[in-house]
Parts: structure tokens; C-alpha cells; sequence
């Protein structure tokens, strides 16, 4: 698993002119758009919370999560050649990727947590963190979610290779399902249970409860989440592990 690790980094933005700094252009171009798109142009409200803030924090937890299950969603499809070579675990390539994205978002989240210190130092009324403990479970959850989901993509695309091409649209569409670019509190109440049935949604108000004090973090909402998330996980490394006993001859 470290190897896969050392080359996922080693690979990141390779003979690239900006190379690393990808890493934090990405998402301060993104937040600019969403400032001005959505902030300014649609006008949509962001609980009080500075728009730039609001918009970056979303982005940086979005981010991994959509890496998550895109890097692990083509496990079997672009390791072919070298599954057919030695056996060694598969699970370990789908883990690697996590473990590797975990760098990118440590580094985009120090963007985001300069930012925030910022305003902190300022004193932003709007910001009033409520517990930093919450962060390392929602980070926890998010990766076992893009994890799972991705195991069970990359075991359906051995047959239906149209998945390759429905995951990055679907993760488009699940963004837009989840609170990035608007704060639950406006969302109305007959679309309300549908945002809430979308697991990302309390991760992504976890974080704004934790940092700002400002999402709408309910406890049964969070459960569910985290029950949906370890069903689709194990479910995943079932489906994973049973697919992985054949895949070679399907590939």
C-alpha cells in the first residue's frame, strides 16, 4: 500500500508548468466563480458568512469526496495489466487512492484555514466555530463513502462500461443534491427530505457546525448518514471482493 501511496504523490500533477500549485489554484478559481455566480449574480444567501468562505469550505470537503470515488471507481479497468501480472490484495490500490488523496486535501484545507484564520483575527460575528473535534470523523466519513461507492462502480464497469462515463456526470449532479453552493435554510420544505436523503448533505453542514456554528447538523440526519455510508462500504468490499476472484477473463 505505502508503494501505491509514494506513486500516487509522486504522479500528482507530473511534468506539469505549475505542477503542485494546482493544488491550490483549483479551488481558489472554483470559489471565485461561485463568488460571483452564485453570490453575486443569483444572489443566493450564505447564512450571514463571508461568500468566499462559505463557497471554499464546501469546495475543499467536496473535492475529496469526488476524488475519492473518482480515483477508486476505475480500479479494476486501468490496473488490468498489472492485476494480471502478480496478486497481491486489490483492496489496496482502491485504499491507496484515499490515503493518497488525504495530501491534496490537507493542502487545499490549509488554503481554506488561512482564510478562515483571517477572519477569525478580524473578528467575523458570523463565525462562531462549535467544536473542531467533529472534523476528523466527517473527513473519516467522507472517504469511506467515496470509497464504498467507488468499489462498487469499479465492480459494475467490468460489465457496463457506461459507468466510466456516468460517474463523473452523477458526481456533478450529487453536488448540486448537496448544500455547497446554498445553505440548507433556504432550501424549501418540499425538496427539503430529498437533499436530507443524499448522505454528503450532513457531512457538508457537519463541517459549517464544527467551523462556523452555522449548519444545520441534526443528530438523526448524521445517523443516517453514517449508516448509509457503512452499508454502501461493506456492501462495496463484498461486491469488490467477489468480482475480483474472475474479473481478468471480463476485462
Amino acid at each position: 500500500m505505502w508503494i501505491f501511496v509514494k506513486r500516487d504523490i509522486s504522479i500528482i500533477y507530473k511534468q506539469t508548468i505549475l505542477g503542485p500549485f494546482w493544488l491550490f489554484i483549483q479551488p481558489l478559481l472554483t470559489t471565485i466563480v461561485y463568488t460571483v455566480i452564485f453570490g453575486k449574480v443569483a444572489k443566493i444567501p450564505t447564512d450571514g458568512l463571508p461568500k468566499d468562505l462559505f463557497y471554499m469550505g464546501g469546495i475543499v470537503a467536496w473535492n475529496y469526496f469526488s476524488n475519492c470515488l473518482s480515483s477508486t471507481s476505475n480500479t479494476f479497468t486501468s490496473n488490468a495489466s498489472l492485476f494480471g501480472k502478480v496478486y497481491f490484495p486489490r483492496i489496496i490500490v482502491p485504499l491507496s487512492k484515499v490515503i493518497s488523496g488525504l495530501l491534496r486535501f490537507g493542502i487545499q484545507f490549509l488554503l481554506f484555514f488561512g482564510f478562515y484564520s483571517y477572519y477569525l483575527l478580524i473578528g467575523n460575528d458570523a463565525i462562531n466555530p462549535s467544536s473542531y473535534l467533529l472534523i476528523p470523523l466527517l473527513i473519516l466519513q467522507m472517504a469511506v463513502l467515496g470509497l464504498g461507492i467507488g468499489l462498487l462502480v469499479s465492480s459494475m464497469t467490468i460489465k457496463y462500461r457506461d459507468l466510466t462515463y456516468l460517474v463523473s456526470f452523477g458526481t456533478q449532479l450529487m453536488m448540486y443534491a448537496s448544500p455547497i453552493v446554498y445553505p440548507l435554510s433556504i432550501v424549501p420544505d418540499d425538496y427539503k427530505n430529498f437533499i436530507f436523503y443524499n448522505p454528503m448533505t450532513p457531512i457538508i453542514e457537519g463541517f459549517r457546525f464544527s467551523l462556523f456554528g452555522t449548519g444545520n447538523l441534526e443528530i438523526g440526519m448524521w445517523v443516517y448518514s453514517i449508516a448509509i455510508t457503512l452499508f454502501i462500504f461493506f456492501f462495496g468490499i463484498i461486491v469488490f471482493n467477489k468480482v475480483e476472484k474472475n474479473f481478468i477473463d471480463k476485462v
